[in-house]
């Protein structure tokens, strides 16, 4: 199990087929850096087309479609002092005709001893505001079925843009590999974010991040799901808003009955009662909706 210190110098706008960047096998750990969603890095310079350029793809050895891809989320640190937000909500996310303001680029002083992100111009309203980092992966995934290369705008099976503020460090994300060597990317760095990126952007930011992978061979699995120390959970990504949920819904009857050997019945007396949903993204192309299972109900299993 080896560990590999990658520095990127060249970046992609679609999760693909591209030409792998490195090769890696299971069990290994990737160090490596990413630009945020305008393609700037760590010293704040254009390093990459905006849209949320991928770091990647990583070749992992011995992954075939059928597979299931596990990446441990080790670390994920700012690394530089300063990420960016929308200063205005989405006009789809409140009612129809609500007065709302021109949008706008608003810097965050991130200060990684402190853990907190504050405005740089503060309004007096706002002055006193520090909100706690929780740097996570925005955009994600292996390369889709079919040869397809999909915008990083958007997401799907494969992972994607999902925006998921809960893919945080010491998370597993679980991809269905859908072609030769999984070819894993990622990028799209926030130092935070509320529930749904309703403002269209997370405090967006360059970030070093520590990864590895461990590959479940002939372990099948539809849609991305995570592992975190306290649930369970799958994300469906799609528009509309309900087929994301019954996406989400129904891998995570998959999950129960697979990892838990639950019936169908089963699984839904059990979903009826305990589950939890989170919305993580209402402003990409597709959404995200993520279905959730506290794993002190599964340990009455």
């Amino acid at each position: 199990m080896a560990v590999h210190q990658f520095n990127p110098n060249g970046y992609f706008n679609t999760i693909g087929g591209h030409q792998p960047v490195l090769h890696i096998s299971d069990g290994d750990t990737v160090i490596t850096t990413t630009v945020d969603a305008r393609g700037w890095d760590q010293r704040g310079e254009s390093a990459a087309l905006r849209g949320n350029p991928m770091t990647g793809p990583f070749y992992v050895e011995g992954a075939m479609p059928g597979d299931t891809l596990e990446v441990r989320l080790e670390s994920m640190t700012p690394n530089r002092e300063w990420g960016w937000t929308s200063n205005v909500l989405a006009p789809h996310v409140v009612d129809p005709g609500t007065a709302l303001p021109p949008s706008e680029i608003v810097r965050w002083a991130v200060d990684v001893g402190q853990g907190v992100a504050a405005l740089e111009q503060p309004s007096p309203g706002l002055a006193n505001l520090k909100l706690p980092l929780r740097p996570f992966l925005g955009c994600f995934g292996v390369a889709p079925s079919r040869g397809q290369a999909i915008s990083t705008a958007t997401s799907g099976e494969h992972g994607g843009n999902m925006d998921y503020k809960g893919f945080t460090a010491g998370v597993s994300a679980y991809f269905p590999v859908f072609a030769e060597g999984a070819l894993f990317h990622l990028g799209d760095g926030h130092a935070l974010q509320g529930d749904g990126e309703i403002a269209g952007t997370g405090v967006e930011i360059s970030l070093d991040v520590r990864f590895s992978v461990k590959l479940h061979k002939g372990k099948t699995i539809r849609w991305p799901r995570g592992e975190s120390g306290t649930h369970w959970f799958c994300i469906g990504n799609a528009r509309p808003l309900d087929q994301a949920l019954q996406h989400a819904t129904t891998e995570m009857l998959s999950l129960l009955r697979d990892n838990y050997g639950l019936s169908d019945t089963e699984a839904s007396l059990l979903l009826g009662q305990a589950v939890e949903y989170e919305v993580a993204n209402v402003f990409n192309p597709a959404y995200s909706v993520v279905c959730k299972m506290p794993k002190a109900v599964l340990s009455m299993l």
